[in-house]
């Protein structure tokens, strides 16, 4: 028979294992050092475990060997035979970094020097010894004396595993010594086997078996007291095979009792009366685990309800679709001509076909949004490490992060936000004696919120740290030769740390101060179609504002006539737009015209004259002005008219044609022309130059 080819389910594992990995680290992140949860313990466990068992059966044996000693020191912590502390979490984080890394050089296919791993495994091992040692004590008064000869029991579930898992179950641990199956569930959840060790082997050689069977939670293995137990060895005789299954299987004393009169339900063991054994609720580690098995069940019902699919089957979907709503478009744009009268049933099955694609526009476009907390979840670990290296003290608090985002946005916003929360560590919070002369809590506080506000989602990254000063600023600004007055308002002056290569660092370290970042994050912003706001008290600290829409592929825009030519303006720019009186149009000399609106002078920006278009007037007052809202301020745009708003389709203009200024895509109208989707900053500053 041919191999069976196992690269077909890599890409699987390696999401499998990422997601892991994270779960892992949110868990020993969170995870209360003096006082931790049985279930914690158990599922920080539960993720290793994963990971060791994948990477093995994919032969990725870099993963399992380092895996295999994490878990090893988990499961000691999970059964209380090692206290957890603050060595072994840092340990165990590392280890998790060394183990992604690990991850990536398989997914990437390079090869990732083993001098990390060698190095963590030492370090797991080192640890694992040193707190066994300091806890043999407390483990000598409470295992029971059964257990230095290698008698154990084992609550699972028998019935869950299929005929020849279970025939191959009995034969391993066969191997290892006496077989004695106990207790058959009934009423209960779980059977009860025993196994009388050969040759002084430990739960450890019994957990590695059923490991391959069982989830680590399905489970437990427990030390029991024997009482006049034979010799561990095998009988010379075997007794008779009552049950017909092949495994004869003992109980003690050596005499067999007489087979159960319960009626034997087809799984060939053939049941034995139980004898006298402890419930599976009698040790402690069996009631945690307990607690999980609903947990567990649950899980397993989510899993069941989804599904992986490939993000470019994901994204072809959606294009499939935006044709399908252009396609609609042009339909409507036909049947419009029609007599509504005479064509009453077409007219009523474009009215039907119109909303069952917006419904599948909606729905396909929902596929793509995951919860902002993939990326908020990583910076728990970035701030703790940031903390510690910086001498202070800081509390991250993640508020909104279930609000959901399109995936492309997500995996775009991710290194922004990193950006931005490093420069708040090292520049916005201070020092625990600072903040405490001042007045305040030694320890800081960073907040992470995310919200969604009409069509846009908000992402703010609060900090109660120092604020922004004004003078150090400014002063920064006159030396490199950045023009901007002393007068300037609040906003402008913030904007300037966006400025390449700015920064008001004293000192240059390695996590910021080289005037680089700040200017990648908002160039990065703007590139999604988004735009960042700054607002800081001086002492009380700082807060940065990111609106982003809602997704990169639909967009809900104003269509705007100028000329013969339509363009589409992003509707969460407009504020108002209005027909200006003559009184209100002015001209300042060297600077263009102005519009008064309710004691504000705007600047107008003529569309004709950016894009070089024949329009159908150059007076505003025979016009429109559209009054647009960015983060520098309010802008007025003259056009010739509103045509409608309407949500359209984005297409890549740079893909298809070229990069072209002033505009950030293009979509397909229903008559089957093109309209240009204006950028709006971009056409700010191509107007103003």
């Amino acid at each position: 028979m041919e191999d069976f080819d196992l690269t077909q389910f890599h890409q699987t594992f390696f999401d499998e294992a990422q997601e892991h990995l994270d779960e892992m680290e949110r868990l020993l992140l969170a995870v209360d050092i003096h006082a931790p949860g049985a279930e914690e313990l158990n599922a920080i466990f539960r993720a290793a475990h994963s990971i060791k068992g994948g990477s093995g059966t994919f032969g990725f044996n870099d993963m399992a060997d380092l895996t295999h000693v994490l878990e090893s020191l988990l499961d000691k912590v999970r059964n209380n035979e090692v206290a957890l502390s603050n060595d072994i979490v840092e340990a165990s984080l590392q280890a998790g970094d060394v183990i992604r890394k690990q991850l990536q050089g398989h997914r990437e296919g390079f090869d990732v020097a083993p001098e990390e791993a060698v190095e963590i495994k030492a370090a797991l091992s080192a640890l694992l010894q040193r707190e066994a040692g300091a806890t043999s004590r407390e483990t000598q008064k409470t295992t029971p004396s059964a257990s230095a000869s290698g008698a154990w029991q084992i609550h699972c579930q028998l019935d869950k595993l299929g005929e020849r898992t279970r025939d191959a179950l009995f034969d391993e641990l066969r191997r290892l010594g006496i077989v004695t199956v106990v207790e058959k569930s009934g009423d209960s959840t779980h059977d009860l086997i025993q196994i009388l060790l050969d040759d002084g082997q430990g739960k450890h050689e019994v957990d590695e078996i059923f490991a391959f069977v069982s989830q680590p939670d399905e489970y437990t293995i427990t030390p029991c007291v024997l009482e006049n137990t034979p010799a561990p060895a095998m009988p010379a005789a075997v007794p008779e095979d009552l049950d017909g299954d092949g495994f004869g299987f003992f109980t003690d004393p050596a005499p067999l009792p007489a087979p159960d009169t319960r009626p034997d339900d087809g799984d060939g063991y053939g049941f034995f009366e139980p004898v006298a054994a402890p419930t599976p609720t009698a040790d402690p580690a069996v009631a945690n685990t307990g607690k999980e098995v609903p947990a567990r069940r649950a899980a397993d019902k989510e899993n069941e309800t989804s599904i992986r699919v490939n993000i470019d089957k994901v994204d072809q979907l959606i294009n499939l679709v935006g044709e399908l709503v252009i396609t609609q478009a042009m339909l409507a744009q036909t049947v419009s001509t029609l007599d509504p009268v005479q064509n009453e049933n077409l007219f009523n099955g474009m009215g039907l076909l119109e909303r069952n694609s917006r419904n599948l526009q909606e729905a396909v476009m929902s596929i793509r949004m995951l919860p902002i907390n993939s990326v908020f979840s990583r910076f728990p670990r970035v701030v703790r490490d940031l903390a510690s290296k910086f001498g202070k003290q800081v509390e991250l608090k993640l508020v909104g992060e279930h609000t959901e985002l399109d995936k492309g946005l997500i995996e775009k916003l991710s290194d922004p936000l990193t950006h931005l929360v490093r420069n708040s560590l090292d520049h916005g919070i201070e020092t625990p004696e600072i903040r405490q002369a001042a007045g305040k809590s030694a320890k800081g506080t960073l907040i992470l919120q995310a919200s969604q506000q009409g069509g846009s989602i908000v992402v703010q990254v609060i900090d109660d740290g120092a604020g922004l000063n004004r003078e150090r600023i400014l002063a920064k600004a006159q030396e490199r030769g950045i023009p901007i007055s002393a007068d300037a308002p609040d906003h402008e002056v913030w904007q300037l740390i966006f400025a390449p290569g700015f920064s008001t660092a004293e000192m240059v370290t390695d996590v910021s101060g080289r005037g680089v970042g700040m200017d990648v994050v908002k160039r990065n912003i703007e590139g999604m179609g988004g735009r960042v706001e700054i607002s800081t008290t001086p002492g009380a600290g700082t807060r940065i504002t990111i609106r982003l829409p809602l997704t990169l592929a639909i967009l809900d825009g104003m269509y705007i006539g100028v000329g013969t030519q339509v363009f589409i303006l992003p509707l969460n720019l407009i504020v108002e737009s209005l027909q200006p009186r003559a009184a209100e149009i002015s001209t300042i000399s060297g600077k263009g015209r102005v519009v008064h609106v309710r004691g504000e002078y705007l600047p107008l920006l003529t569309l004709y004259e950016i894009f070089n278009i024949t329009p159908q007037t150059t007076d505003p007052t025979q016009g429109i002005v559209v009054i647009l809202e960015l983060e520098g301020g309010k802008t007025a745009l003259f056009v010739d008219q509103l045509l409608g708003q309407h949500q359209v389709v984005i297409k890549s203009l740079e893909t298809n044609y070229r990069k072209v200024a002033g505009v950030s895509g293009a979509t397909i109208m229903g008559d089957g022309r093109v309209a240009l989707i204006l950028d709006v900053p971009s056409l700010v500053q191509l107007g103003r130059n």
